[in-house]
Formats: structure tokens, C-alpha cells, sequence
């Protein structure tokens, strides 16, 4: 008497044959890594919020490696102060920051700083 599980009849076997199983390259393993090194290494990662992006996007901002470095060095230096949130000064770039959550909220090139004043900012760093 034949079994079936989810209109398949069992056992089955696979359309190639269960010798090419043995085939099969391996799954290559990933090193195990604790829960604190993990959320140590995102809570150090510089993010962007969907505001600041767009604004990135709609001004045709790019960043580049060095100035993601530069703006984490920056956040860095703010954090060692005890800033809570940050006026960055990057090139002719202004980026306000929450230090606390290590993210951009928003973005403005050369253009839009003689316009703007910053409001809700406890400090300002000059990345460098």
C-alpha cells in the first residue's frame, strides 16, 4: 500500500537518481560567530535612514568609501563627547546624524546650507 505526503508518493526518489547526490559540492560552511560580535558589528555600522537617502538621491549626492569612513570617524569623535545628535560637516556636504543610533537623517549639499538653519543638533563635527 502505497503512502502519499503532499500528493507525493513515499519514498521517492529524484528525478536524477540518488547517485548524483553524492555529486554535490558541500555547502561551504560560514564560521560561527557569537551573538555579541554580530550585534557589536551592526551597532558600529553607520546607517541611512529612507529620508536622508532620498535626499541623497533627489540632490545626486554620492558618497564614496572614504567619506563613509569620514562620517563614521566623525560620529566617532561626537559619541566620545557624549552627543546625542550631530551636525557633520563633510566637504561642502552638512549631514544631520543621531550619534545615539549611529544614522544619517538627512542630507544637504553646498547649495541648500546658506538656506538652512540647524535645528535639534546638541553638537557639530568637521569630518576630516
Amino acid at each position: 500500500m502505497a503512502e502519499y505526503v503532499n500528493g507525493v508518493n513515499v519514498p521517492f526518489l529524484p528525478v536524477g537518481g540518488v547517485d548524483r547526490l553524492r555529486e554535490r559540492t558541500p555547502v561551504e560552511q560560514v564560521p560561527e560567530r557569537s551573538f555579541k560580535e554580530v550585534f557589536e558589528k551592526e551597532v558600529q555600522e553607520l546607517k541611512i535612514s529612507k529620508h536622508a537617502q532620498q535626499r541623497l538621491e533627489s540632490r545626486n549626492i554620492t558618497l564614496n568609501e572614504a567619506d563613509m569612513q569620514k562620517l563614521q570617524t566623525a560620529i566617532d569623535r561626537a559619541q566620545e563627547k557624549g552627543a546625542q545628535d550631530s551636525l557633520v560637516l563633510l566637504r561642502d556636504l552638512a549631514f544631520v546624524v543621531s550619534v545615539r543610533n549611529r544614522t544619517i537623517v538627512t542630507a544637504m549639499d553646498g547649495d541648500r546650507l546658506k538656506e538652512n538653519v540647524f535645528t535639534n543638533i546638541d553638537s557639530a563635527v568637521i569630518a576630516e
